[in-house]
């Protein structure tokens, strides 16, 4: 059974570390806390240099959504640039983290999984033509980039731009662009 997650109903809610302002897609348990999620798929703009909340337990993994990019430094792991253009970044959301953009504010989404108890991966595609989405053992979640239908048992199901689109990780589904061709972000989450 697919649930569709408009981007007009999302929850918005000040950072961690107070910021600036995220946008929720969705949390597991549904109602959690920032301290006591499962797993949790959200957006953010950041219009200024400076650190990272920090997440004990937890992995993330982000990509910009509009922007120039940033460039993260990451303890641990170095520097690393991000841009629209790039492959997300996954890297562990209890290790000291600071951003710096390299061109205004940005667009990002975020994925977070408590560690032990679920793992995730974050994909973008861009489709042309109509694309299967395979099967996971798990849940999916698809954030719309540009106008695209999804095609599930329950029918063709339209998004606009940052909608998402909950689906059991078993059940089929086509991603259809609206026009010559559509991007969308593509979340697995799984039990660890």
């Amino acid at each position: 059974m697919s649930r569709l997650l408009r981007n007009s109903d999302h929850r918005r809610m000040p950072w961690k570390n107070g910021g600036g302002e995220t946008v929720e897609v969705i949390v597991r348990p549904e109602g959690a806390s920032l301290s006591d999620f499962g797993w949790r798929v959200s957006m953010a703009t950041v219009a200024s240099d400076g650190p990272f909340s920090v997440f004990p337990g937890i992995d993330r993994t982000l990509a910009v959504l509009s922007g120039d990019g940033m460039e993260l430094s990451i303890e641990g792991l170095g520097e690393r640039l991000l841009t629209p253009q790039s492959a997300p970044l996954a890297f562990p959301a209890d290790a000291p983290t600071s951003a710096r953009l390299t061109g205004g504010p940005i667009t990002d989404l975020n994925v977070m999984t408590r560690r032990g108890a679920f793992r995730h991966t974050l994909v973008r595609h861009v489709v042309e033509d109509s694309k299967a989405l395979a099967a996971s053992p798990g849940e999916r979640l698809l954030l719309a980039l540009d106008p695209l239908g999804v095609s599930t048992a329950d029918g063709l199901i339209g998004l606009q731009p940052l909608d998402a689109l909950l689906l059991d990780g078993c059940e089929a589904a086509d991603v259809v662009p609206a026009g010559d061709r559509a991007a969308f972000h593509l979340v697995e989450i799984t039990p660890a």
